[in-house]
């Protein structure tokens, strides 16, 4: 969705797409179409080593490397986690493990999503940015 952007072009990008609602219901609306829209996960990775230790519902957080960049290949069971997993691969996913793991992630604090977000979902979030940044630093 991002890929012809910088990492920086395309939290802005998130940013802005979120500006556009105001309210929260209407935020979490878009989350759940962005959930809709992730790539299909195969079932048979949806092993325990794939799961995202943290999170409340289950969501399977899968990566290849290819010509030097890091891909992203996610799922859950709960259509909210879904969401918010597409949302970061989507932003994250094409980009090289330093660019991510230079990422402050600051884009969730800037679109209200943590603070909007239940406890549990919230330490879902954080999981989910925790396994990103760990994929990164592991391939870099």
């Amino acid at each position: 969705m991002y890929d012809n952007m910088t990492l920086q072009e395309a939290e802005n990008a998130v940013i802005e797409e979120f500006s556009i609602y105001d309210e929260w219901l209407d935020k979490y609306e878009y989350l759940i179409e962005l959930g809709k829209n992730l790539s299909e996960y195969p079932q048979s990775a949806k092993t325990d080593d794939k799961l995202i230790k943290g999170c409340q519902s289950r969501v399977w957080l899968d990566y290849y490397v290819q010509d030097g960049k890091v891909f992203f290949q996610a799922d859950s069971d709960a259509i909210i986690t879904k969401g918010i997993i597409s949302l970061l691969i989507s932003i994250y996913s094409g980009r090289t493990p330093s660019e991510i793991a230079s990422s402050d992630f600051s884009v969730v604090e800037k679109i209200g999503l943590k603070e909007n977000l239940s406890p549990t979902r919230a330490n879902g979030l954080v999981s989910m940015i925790a396994k990103i940044r760990q994929v990164a630093q592991e391939n870099k």
